[in-house]
């Protein structure tokens, strides 16, 4: 992350929801008043999940809420966005996506340095709840080693 990049929002779920295996950086097609929403934080990944069609990456269930300056020409609050990927990606995406247990989810939205909104997505597979507490031991012991050392 560059010191130009603004991070907007995160799934802070994700990680502990799911196994990230690989990860995409996507362009967003977005109408003006989204983009303005974005800019004030108005938006929420937390629900959202993304899926194929075609040659095409499209991101479900993202809420963008309203402009409030936007009037009659403001957008959807959670309608479908187009994603914004190279074939090869979107191709290998698509690979992934037919084994069993994966997922392509959002991880994070923020604004480059160019001022464009760009998701980072993930491939993504289901953890199940041991892997769950798991987790949670290993976030404990480390910051209980944290702790001592600091």
């Amino acid at each position: 992350m560059t010191e130009q990049e603004v991070t907007i929002c995160k799934n802070r779920r994700a990680g502990f929801d799911f196994f990230l295996v690989e990860s995409f950086t996507a362009g967003m097609v977005l109408t003006g008043t989204e983009i303005k929403s974005i800019r004030l934080h108005a938006v929420s990944i937390n629900e959202a999940y993304c899926t194929v069609f075609g040659d095409e990456v499209w991101i479900r269930n993202m809420s963008i809420e309203p402009y409030d300056k936007g009037g009659y020409t403001n957008h959807e609050v959670r309608r479908e966005r187009k994603l914004l990927l190279k074939a090869n990606e979107i191709k290998k995406i698509r690979t992934k996506l037919k084994d069993k247990g994966f997922t392509l989810i959002p991880v994070r939205l923020y604004l480059s340095d160019k001022g464009l909104a760009k998701l980072d997505i993930s491939l993504a597979k289901g953890k199940k709840n041991y892997d769950k507490r798991e987790s949670i031991k290993e976030r404990d012991t480390k910051r209980e080693l944290a702790r001592r050392i600091g």
